[in-house]
C-alpha cells in the first residue's frame, strides 16, 4: 500500500476526522433515530474534548512507552546505529529549502550522542514518501555531517514507512556483516519499529528518545489544546500500525521489498 493511500485511510481513522465523521453520522440520524443521533453527536464531542487534553493524550503515549528505557551506551552492545527518519519541513527558506523535521532532529541528536560515545557506524533511513526533493536520510545526513560533524556511513533512501525502513536497511547492513543494532526512534514509536526490525532479522537494542512529559497532573492538563490532539492521533496511528504489522507477520511473507540503498563515502 503506497504512502498516499495509507495516509488517506489514516485520515478517516484518526482524530480529528474520525470524530467529525462520528458527529456527522449522528446528525444524519437525528430525524429517523433521534436518540441514537444525539448520542453519537454527544460522544463525538466528548471524545474530542478528552483526546485534546494533556491528561488523556500523555497517558495514551505513556502506555506505548511503558517498559522503554535508554540502553547502556557501550560499543560492545551493538555493531551499528540505525536512526529512523520522521518527516521533513518542505519550506525552510533559512536552510535553502527543505530540512529535517523537529521529530527527526530529536532522533538525530540522540543518534549523534550514541555515535560519539561508541564510535559505531551510523545508518540513516528514510526516503521521500511525501514527494520531497531529497530523501529524508539525505537531509538528516547533511544535518549530522555539516552541523554536528558526526560521520555517517550509510544512507537508506528508498523506504516510505517503518516496515521498509527495516527491510531496506537489512539489505545494506547484511552486506557489512551487521546484525545487532542500536535502533533510534521515539519512545512511542519504538514498539512498532522494534517489531519491524526484528522481523527483518536484526537483533535490536532499543535506543528510544523523545519520551512524553512526566505524569505529574497539573490544572492545565484538563484544558484541551491542539498539541494534545496530535499526540492522541499519534497513539492511534501507532496502535493501528502495531495491529497491522502483527497481521502482516502472520499472513504475509516478510521477505519482501526490493532493496534500493546508497552507501556514503
Amino acid at each position: 500500500m503506497n504512502w498516499l493511500a495509507t495516509n488517506i485511510i489514516g485520515a478517516f481513522l484518526l482524530p480529528p476526522f474520525n470524530l467529525l465523521l462520528l458527529g456527522l453520522c449522528g446528525w444524519l440520524l437525528l430525524s429517523r433515530r433521534p436518540r441514537l443521533g444525539k448520542t453519537l453527536i454527544g460522544l463525538s464531542g466528548l471524545l474530542l474534548y478528552a483526546l485534546s487534553t494533556p491528561l488523556v493524550a500523555n497517558s495514551l503515549l505513556h502506555s506505548l512507552e511503558s517498559g522503554e528505557t535508554p540502553p547502556p551506551i557501550r560499543a560492545e552492545e551493538a555493531q551499528a546505529i540505525v536512526v529512523l527518519g520522521a518527516g521533513r519541513s518542505l519550506n525552510a527558506p533559512e536552510y535553502g529549502g527543505e530540512t529535517t523535521s523537529a521529530y527527526s532532529l530529536q532522533r538525530l541528536r540522540y543518534g549523534a550522542l550514541l555515535q560519539r560515545k561508541t564510535g559505531l557506524p551510523l545508518l540513516l533511513s528514510g526516503g521521500k514518501p511525501d514527494g520531497g526533493i531529497e530523501p529524508e536520510a539525505a537531509l538528516m545526513s547533511k544535518a549530522l555531517v555539516d552541523e554536528w560533524h558526526v560521520p555517517v556511513r550509510w544512507i537508506e533512501t528508498a523506504s516510505t514507512d517503518t516496515w521498509e525502513n527495516a527491510f531496506f536497511s537489512r539489505g545494506l547492513l547484511q552486506r557489512a556483516g551487521i546484525q545487532r543494532i542500536y535502533l533510534v526512534t521515539h519512545a512511542w514509536h519504538m514498539p512498532r519499529a522494534r517489531q519491524a526490525f526484528q522481523a527483518a532479522g536484526f537483533d535490536v537494542v532499543a535506543a528510544p528518545t523523545g519520551f512524553t512529559a512526566g505524569a505529574r497532573i497539573r490544572p492545565l492538563d484538563f484544558l484541551p489544546n491542539a498539541n494534545s490532539l496530535q499526540k492522541s492521533a499519534i497513539f492511534m496511528h501507532e496502535t493501528i500500525g502495531l495491529i497491522w504489522y502483527r497481521w502482516r507477520l502472520r499472513h504475509l511473507d516478510p521477505n519482501r521489498p526490493p532493496i534500493s540503498t546508497k552507501e556514503t563515502a
